[in-house]
């Protein structure tokens, strides 16, 4: 405005020419539309962001900003096949374009005109794939990728109909968490880099196409799906699934699709979604991503959930029947605010991501069902974050006990421990206790608020705490983040945990160790789930005979909920308790989330008559794994 204002002013004072004047006004305005705000939220400058060890992409030369996906289904080859446009912001006038990629079958590259460009893959690592470097010019708008990948691509789950609950169709779903992504997109893996995306995907008319993305509820008659995702992501939010599912409401701008043999019971089960939304956005501003439904997997499904925008991915491990596994949801929920709109800059920083998350799940928790409720939670939380840290001690993984990680040259998968989760969210407790929930609350509220669809590092998270909500030297002192998150284990200043209802439990736990009760006298009126992990976990001195009466009271080695399952199948391994093994091989073949599958298959590898049964169980249900489960069993069995 001040430079229009001049303008007109030496027009008046006959400075100006009419012709002058016209050309000088019509310069001012480039000159304002250049120094006006982008509506572009993915707009950032090309040093904004870390170094990051886990992708070779020159991000801070070239950015991706926007993919066209065109993709065609092929379940007999297990492919995907068609192309990727990427359009690019140029900040330094490179003549490269280096993209991430992973097993994939490159048949040409083109640029914005058509023509054929020249492209090298780098060198294989078993990790993070290959650099595919790409010949553009400094004008270079876009670069279009055609590709194929491979029937083995991580990221990929291909299902059979006998895979599926339905037993009638076929099944595709993808997980791009942490660097996967890559094995099915051309693409800046790196969680900093943020990009809006459109797609379209052709597959079987009989299947629906799901993307984190706006979706449709119906089939399409042709079997060609449209997608449009408006706010900018990172690529390991990228998710696509295809199968036999159907949808239902759950409010106002939430719902579930599943299979249509669970629809009806997810439904039940995820009755509280709509509720969790509104309490969520009471506390931290509004949801920003319009929708936000869920979608239960088939059960090789490697995550409790993912957190895809608008499409939660989840295992049907949640559909308990009792409503009592729905954490999982309010976890997934969270993201929304704290990863999906502020994202962990690199994965060393993945602590931003799932310490808030954990924090913020347990918070809508406890606004809708109460905070004894939301105390079990959180001290099961605090049993688990002490066992991990015992664990990683005891391998002499001191350093992953640490918030801030240094995964330079390792997978990212070994930051996704209880430490990020728990030991975040009991740092970000202690602020709260420092300062109290009503200051922490409007913090996190302008946090979220000023940082969206942006990435955010530790440092800069620490800066921001320091200046914006600690106000004095006593209150970093008393916060202490620097040995929370730079140091090992948990520092002094941890908050105390408890529960009132876990403490009738724990007096439980004590007599039936000592022998002072049996398992018929435990008394177990008005357990939950949590009621009973906190049992289970806390049993010691155990024998065959009380497994067996354990068993015979409270019938554990038939249960459907899985989480109660697994605990109670790491003593019956740890016991030898046979009667069990029959229970264990049908849950280890069904089941295909890593969180089970990794403690018992752990277990039973530490005795060569269990690791030998383990094996055989193994080679039958290693085909039904996705491969992030897959892998990490590959290397628990030595299993090649």
């Amino acid at each position: 405005m001040f430079v229009n204002s001049v303008i007109i002013y030496l027009f008046a004072k006959r400075k100006l020419s009419m012709k002058n004047y016209i050309y000088t006004l019509i310069l001012s305005v480039f000159i304002l539309i250049g120094c006006g705000p982008s509506t572009n939220t993915n707009e950032s400058t090309s040093t904004d962001l870390s170094k990051d060890a886990h992708s070779f992409a020159n991000f801070n030369d070239i950015r991706v900003s926007h993919i066209s996906l065109n993709l065609a289904t092929d379940f007999d080859k297990k492919v995907l096949k068609g192309t990727a446009k990427l359009f690019i912001k140029n900040y330094s006038n490179s003549k490269k374009l280096i993209l991430d990629t992973k097993k994939l079958s490159i048949a040409k590259v083109t640029l914005d005109d058509g023509e054929e460009t020249q492209f090298v893959l780098g060198p294989e690592s078993d990790i993070f794939g290959q650099a595919m470097t790409i010949d553009i010019t400094p004008d270079t708008k876009f670069v279009t990728v055609e590709y194929e990948t491979s029937p083995d691509a991580e990221a990929l789950q291909w299902l059979s109909p006998e895979q599926t609950l339905g037993k009638v169709h076929p099944f595709l779903f993808s997980q791009s968490q942490a660097i996967l992504a890559r094995s099915w997109v051309p693409c800046q893996d790196g969680p900093g880099v943020k990009f809006t995306y459109d797609a379209i995907i052709k597959t079987d008319p009989d299947l629906i196409a799901l993307m984190s993305a706006e979706n449709g509820t119906e089939k399409n008659s042709d079997g060609i799906y449209s997608f449009k995702m408006d706010q900018p992501i990172s690529s390991y939010l990228l998710a696509l699934t295809i199968g036999d599912l159907k949808f239902a409401s759950t409010g106002r701008n939430s719902g579930v699709y599943a299979e249509p043999e669970m629809l009806d019971k997810a439904v039940w089960e995820l009755e509280s979604m709509q509720s969790m939304i509104d309490s969520a956005e009471t506390m931290y501003g509004p949801y920003a991503w319009g929708r936000y439904d869920v979608v239960i997997l088939p059960p090789s499904f490697p995550f409790g959930g993912m957190e895809n925008p608008r499409l939660t991915f989840a295992t049907p491990t949640i559909i308990a029947g009792d409503r009592s596994l729905v954490a999982l949801v309010a976890h997934e929920l969270a993201h929304s605010w704290s990863g999906n709109l502020v994202t962990n800059e690199t994965w060393n920083d993945f602590w931003l991501n799932e310490g808030f998350t954990v924090y913020f799940e347990q918070r809508i928790m406890e606004k809708i069902f109460g905070k004894p409720y939301q105390e079990m939670l959180t001290k099961l939380g605090m049993g688990d974050l002490e066992r991990t840290l015992v664990e990683l001690e005891e391998d002499g993984k001191i350093e992953d006990t640490h918030l801030y990680l240094e995964l330079d040259g390792r997978d990212p998968d070994d930051g996704l421990t209880d430490v990020a989760y728990e030991k975040g969210r009991f740092f970000l407790q202690t602020v709260e206790s420092v300062v109290g929930r009503k200051r922490f609350d409007a913090f996190l509220k302008e946090y979220f608020s000023e940082n969206k669809f942006k990435p955010m590092n530790t440092e800069r998270f620490l800066t921001q705490l320091n200046t914006k909500l600690l106000k004095d030297d006593a209150e970093i002192a008393a916060v202490n983040a620097n040995e929370w998150i730079y140091g090992p284990g948990l520092p002094d200043n941890v908050p105390a945990v408890n529960s009132t209802e876990l403490d009738r439990v724990e007096r439980s736990i004590a007599k039936f160790n000592n022998d002072l009760i049996d398992a018929k006298s435990i008394d177990t009126e008005g357990y939950t789930t949590h009621h009973w992990l906190y049992l289970l976990r806390g049993l010691k001195n155990l024998n065959i005979d009380k497994m067996q009466a354990l068993d015979d009271q409270f019938a554990f080695s038939k249960t459907g909920n899985s989480e109660i399952a697994c605990d109670w199948f790491k003593h019956c391994i740890e016991q030898y308790y046979k009667p069990a093994y029959p229970f264990i091989k049908s849950f280890l073949i069904r089941v295909g989330r890593r969180k089970f599958l990794t403690p018992l298959y752990e277990r039973l590898a530490k005795t060569e008559e269990n690791k030998s049964w383990a094996l055989e169980v193994y080679k039958k249900a290693r085909p039904g794994y996705h491969s992030v489960s897959a892998n990490t069993i590959d290397e628990v069995l030595n299993y090649r």
